[in-house]
């Protein structure tokens, strides 16, 4: 149940995955409703702080969540053998977006060599900074690459729709229960 087989997701899995799309969703409105703040709104600060904290926590489950990614079985694709290469690829640009996202996000908020204060508790260090234009040319890459990943991720929304309505195949299903895991062995 927790753990992915060949037919299935495990709950792991599963709830990383919802847990990243309704993370990543949040921060880009957040992201984009913060860029329009007036100097004087009450959220002006706080809101970055709550987007920096966020990223941060996101960053480091999307990183558990690869390793995850890596150390289970992933389950069997549907489709022919081009589908199957969409997929695979689209997954690997979901994940290579995340990251640069997140990078990004890190890069620009470290770039004068201060660490990202995560909710108070704790602080992530600033490994890179300095770097020439480092916040400008960070969060040009971090707005685009939101942008790309907000894409892209609808994209891989609407194909699993399209498995389950119009293919009438499991694919959905297996991303919202875990029952599938060893129902097929």
């Amino acid at each position: 149940m927790w753990r992915n087989s060949t037919t299935g997701w495990g709950l792991i899995s599963i709830l990383l995955h919802w847990l990243s799309a309704l993370a990543f969703v949040g921060l880009f409105v957040l992201g984009w409703w913060m860029t329009g703040l007036d100097y004087y709104d009450g959220w002006y600060n706080l809101a970055p702080w709550w987007h920096r904290s966020l990223g941060m926590l996101v960053l480091a489950v999307t990183l558990a969540r690869l390793a995850w990614r890596f150390i289970q079985p992933s389950p069997a694709l549907p489709g022919g053998r081009l589908e199957r290469l969409a997929a695979h690829l689209g997954h690997v640009g979901l994940y290579a977006l995340m990251l640069l996202v997140l990078v990004s996000g890190y890069l620009i908020s470290t770039a004068e060599g201060d660490g990202i204060g995560v909710f108070g508790l704790f602080e992530v260090p600033a490994l890179i900074s300095d770097l020439p234009d480092q916040a400008s040319l960070a969060g040009m890459v971090h707005w685009y690459a939101a942008l790309a990943l907000m894409g892209l991720a609808a994209g891989h929304a609407l194909a699993a729709l399209k498995h389950h309505w119009r293919d009438r195949q499991d694919t959905l299903v297996r991303m919202l229960s875990s029952r599938h895991v060893h129902s097929r062995r």
